[in-house]
């Protein structure tokens, strides 16, 4: 044994000191599969996961979140905290140094005029996907060229999702200067091709295709990134990724693939790659629509303009919860990657509630509340009240075990007595923010849907507050948002307030579970269903990967090489 341990040990060494000797594009080419083909490179201009990932090859944040969710300089000297000096012992302004001599892709440098651009980028135009990140900030000065100081409304303690993690990077001044207000969604140049201070930058891009990259020749370490050239593949299904990689070794990286446990077994066994998997804070759920999606109110579609005729009524919503076997759906969806879940926040410990009501599943319950509440089954076997049914569209992404999940979830909403139509349409559709669309999630154009996302860092501020009333994506906003159901609750939002003031895990961790439980457990407007465990696979011969759930799993792709 001890022979094996040192020849493991060896092996590991050796592919350390490749790693260590590699020069920029020493590696050649690398392939990437992102079957939810990225539809922009903006992540102000878009809430998908695809597109944010995507877009941190090429633009950086002031700070990153590693694998194991500890912050980490990227831009800067250094994370600024209150024992450094860097953050204010009030809590109200926390200032962040640039590294000297860092440029940008084009080779112009990088000051501290870049970074309050961005800010007043986001502000400046209608329906920025990051607006509730920085609507605590009271300002933004440059006070010198290296030195930015971020000042705040009132106290925060959690100050590091501005400018932390891939949601808010830092946007070239020179490029998009010209791309303010209403103009933002129109600088196709910049929104595709944005010159960024990345281990890569844009030779090519194809909306909902391929996007062609080349190293950064300015990157900050002039030994990385190993791969000279990266193409990034859209499209397919996770599936087909997923072979590419383990199968056939077309790819050398494949991205969340929401597959069976046997399926991946399975591709396992051609051995040109393996999976890697970690738990963080993504969660897969229903969300429900408190507007009404019917076609007959025209551009007023799924506005507070007109309430849901039926899922305004919170017993129709736990109801449909109680019916859900989230166990089952674990076990033919996710295997031992996958847990259920009543928590819309499943981690960390300190911000998750102990919420298990829901993991039950309930049936006999759930049709005696519909009982109770006047909804009563007609002989058609979908019920009825005051001439209204009880008819749901349930609209997700096209992928297996998504559709695997509608199945079920029909089959126990058609006995509980909702007539359920099925519904999926391409993620580099669903998830693109294209305001021509009428099949994005931010319009939602039907009475359910389903997804997953989660939050970078560790902290749940930022995520837990896209729920508050002026969120609510709205053609005057050009249907871009957070809350994605339509909640309005005042004491919600004043809540939320609260948590952005709070000091100290305890008292931010009893926050946050509220207001987890207020959107889960008292409302039902969020119906969680399973936190997920991030499953990705990448070839045996590709080294330096390590997965990442708190923030985008291509955080460290400059760090990437070869193996020989």
């Amino acid at each position: 044994m001890k022979t094996r341990y040192s020849l493991i040990a060896l092996g590991a060494l050796l592919a350390l000191s490749q790693a260590a000797l590699a020069q920029r594009g020493s590696s050649g080419h690398v392939n990437v599969i992102y079957w939810q083909a990225p539809s922009i490179l903006n992540p102000y201009l878009s809430g998908g996961t695809k597109d944010l990932e995507a877009s941190s090859l090429i633009l950086d944040p002031l700070v990153k979140f590693n694998e194991k969710g500890e912050m980490v300089a990227a831009l800067v000297e250094s994370v600024p905290t209150v024992a450094n000096g860097g953050f204010a012992a009030d809590f109200k302004s926390i200032t962040y140094k640039l590294k000297r001599g860092l440029k940008w892709a084009d080779g112009s440098p990088l000051t501290a005029q870049d970074v309050l651009f961005t800010y007043e980028y986001c502000t400046g135009i209608k329906g920025c996907a990051k607006s509730n990140t920085f609507a605590p900030v009271d300002k933004i000065v440059a006070t010198d060229d290296l030195t930015v100081r971020i000042t705040f409304k009132a106290a925060k303690p959690y100050p590091y999702d501005v400018f932390g993690g891939a949601t808010t990077p830092i946007l070239q001044r020179a490029q998009f200067k010209d791309c303010l207000g209403d103009k933002a969604p129109t600088c196709t140049k910049q929104n595709f091709g944005p010159v960024g201070t990345g281990p890569f930058t844009v030779k090519e891009f194809r909306p909902n295709d391929v996007t062609q990259l080349i190293a950064n020749p300015n990157y900050r370490d002039p030994a990385k990134p190993a791969f000279a050239t990266m193409t990034l593949k859209g499209g397919g299904d996770a599936a087909a990724a997923g072979r590419a990689v383990m199968e056939t070794g077309e790819f050398d990286y494949g991205w969340n693939l929401q597959l069976a446990p046997d399926v991946l077994a399975r591709m396992a066994r051609g051995g040109k790659g393996k999976t890697v998997s970690s738990f963080g804070t993504l969660v897969e759920r229903i969300e429900m629509n408190l507007t009404d999606p019917s076609p007959k109110h025209g551009d007023l579609r799924s506005t507070t303009k007109h309430p849901h005729p039926f899922l305004t009524d919170i017993r129709v919503r736990k109801a449909l919860s109680m019916a859900i076997d989230r166990n089952t759906l674990v076990e033919i969806g996710y295997g031992p990657a996958g847990r259920p879940t009543c928590n819309l926040v499943p981690a960390p410990a300190a911000f998750a509630s102990d919420n298990t009501d829901c993991i039950k599943q309930d049936m006999a319950g759930a049709k005696a509340l519909l009982d109770q509440a006047g909804w009563r089954m007609g002989s058609d076997g979908v019920r009825a009240k005051d001439g209204v049914k009880l008819e749901i569209q349930y609209l997700t992404s096209t992928n297996a075990v998504r559709q695997n999940f509608q199945a079920l979830i029909k089959q126990w909403w058609t006995e509980l007595g909702v007539k359920t139509e099925l519904r999926n349409v391409s993620a580099s559709v669903f998830f693109g923010g294209d305001a021509g669309s009428p099949d994005t999630f931010q319009k939602f154009y039907a009475d359910v849907e389903m997804y997953a996302n989660n939050f970078d860092g560790t902290d749940p501020e930022s995520y837990l507050s896209e729920h508050v009333c002026d969120k609510i994506p709205r053609p005057e906003t050009q249907w871009q948002g957070t809350n994605m159901n339509r909640y309005c609750n005042p004491e919600y939002d004043r809540l939320s307030k609260e948590l952005s003031a709070a000091a100290g895990v305890e008292k931010r961790g009893a926050i946050a579970k509220r207001l987890n439980e207020m959107l889960t457990k008292d409302s039902y407007v969020v119906v969680p269903l399973v936190d997920r465990g991030r499953i990705s696979a990448h070839a045996n011969s590709l080294g330096g990967v390590l997965l990442n759930t708190w923030d985008s799993e291509l955080w460290n792709a400059s760090d990437w090489f070869r193996i020989k």
